[in-house]
């Protein structure tokens, strides 16, 4: 079923193929990359899901254990260049083997991990391969879809991650919640073996596919316009996870709802996210910074709305969907113009978008820790991400005029 409504999505962006068999084998590929990143995203996501149930169990309080979080996203912010390049020579099929076996052990030591230092490193470590999985699935999904569709093809994989909010991360922190913890990554391990064999068989093998020089990729870090764009991103996305981090406490201590509950404002987190990727990932084609104007723009108006009044569930869990919808809007066009300033890095700029995304990560987290922990309330920790997208916002325009012009894809 999934894979069949890939080869629909893949429709949408104009695959052409004279042959159905190579169009079914194209969506496949789609689909291997997407069911990669849906691992990805189910380990990251869903370790917020079962914050309080791994604080519990290791006897450390709400603050102390967002640290392991914030150890997943640094896995990501140094593995996404570290990872890149010194891997810059290899075929992309292998390199997302290697990356997807890595990501495997990662979530069996974090089922194993007994103590937060353990359960740090673990995280840690199942962060490594992510920046530099995206980076390479993008230009893998480039190849796909040919020329003139970096967004929709960044969508494509994304929507992995993104299906992983609605489905993945619910469903393991029910899973967590009746059957343990530790059972939420072994099953996160097992998925991810199941997307190991899939990009095994799926991902072609060809030259096309090989590596450049690291001098190359290099070539892209040297652009101010590059590093202004992550910080942007690294910035103004970390509303997502400073009101994703602290759902469950908002639902349990804020709304006075049962723990049953937050699987399903985990789910409408992730449709809003959804939605916002694939209709992102068409706006950044063809109109270079819009995305990032009615994605930031919009996401702050909601949060004010949530953070003011959503201590009703009326108001909250429509909320959690548009703040996933605006959200996800916008980084679609942060890849496409990452990608267009350094067309010479498209692996690194790949890397380098997730990097930034997960210092927003560990900010978000951070800054919606500091307000819960200052005795300001669960709810405090979204009106943190309302000030940091607003942030966001102000450098992208403080920065637009400066940045080199993209014209529209052809």
């Amino acid at each position: 079923m999934f894979s069949k409504a890939y080869e629909r999505q893949c429709d949408a962006v104009k695959i052409h193929c004279t042959d159905s068999g190579e169009h079914r084998r194209r969506a496949l590929t789609l689909f291997s990359l997407a069911l990669g990143s849906f691992c990805i995203g189910t380990s990251e996501f869903a370790s917020m899901g079962i914050l309080q149930l791994f604080s519990e169990s290791l006897h450390i309080d709400i603050s102390s254990a967002t640290n392991a979080i914030t150890a997943y996203a640094f896995g990501v912010v140094i593995g996404a260049p570290a990872v890149t390049l010194a891997a810059a020579r290899m075929n992309r099929r292998s390199l997302l083997l290697a990356l997807m076996l890595l990501f495997v052990c990662g979530n069996i030591l974090s089922g194993l991990a007994t103590n937060l230092g353990m359960f740090a490193a673990a995280r840690f470590i199942s962060g490594l391969p992510q920046g530099a999985y995206f980076g390479a699935g993008a230009v893998v999904a480039s190849y796909i879809v040919g020329p003139g569709h970096g967004g929709k093809a960044f969508s494509l994989v994304m929507s992995g991650l993104t299906v992983a909010t609605i489905f993945g991360s619910p469903l393991a922190t029910f899973l967590g919640q009746h059957l343990g913890w530790r059972n939420t990554y072994f099953s996160v391990a097992g998925l991810g073996v199941i997307a190991l064999i899939t990009l095994f068989l799926w991902i072609p093998k060809t030259r096309s596919l090989d590596g450049g020089p690291i001098k190359q990729e290099l070539g892209g870090l040297r652009k101010l316009s590059v590093w202004a764009m992550m910080l942007v991103a690294a910035i103004g996305v970390a509303s997502i996870f400073a009101v994703y981090t602290f759902i469950g406490p908002i639902v349990t201590d804020v709304l006075k709802l049962e723990p049953r509950w937050i699987p399903l404002a985990l789910a409408m987190f992730g449709l809003g996210m959804t939605a916002g990727n694939l209709f992102g990932g068409r706006l950044a084609d063809g109109h270079p910074a819009l995305g990032i104007l009615i994605g930031f723009g919009s996401a702050v108006v909601v949060l004010a709305v949530v953070a003011l009044v959503g201590s009703s569930p009326v108001v909250l869990f429509p909320g959690l969907f548009f703040i996933g919808a605006t959200m996800m809007t916008a980084i679609p066009t942060i890849q496409v113009r990452l990608t267009r300033f350094a067309p010479e890095s498209p692996a690194l700029m790949g890397a380098m978008n997730l990097a930034a995304l997960n210092v927003a990560n560990a900010v978000g987290a951070w800054s919606g820790s500091l307000t819960i922990a200052a005795g300001m309330g669960a709810l405090s920790a979204v009106w943190a991400g309302c000030a940091l997208t607003l942030v966001g916002l102000t450098i992208f325009l403080l920065t637009l005029s400066k940045a080199p012009k993209l014209a529209p894809a052809q």
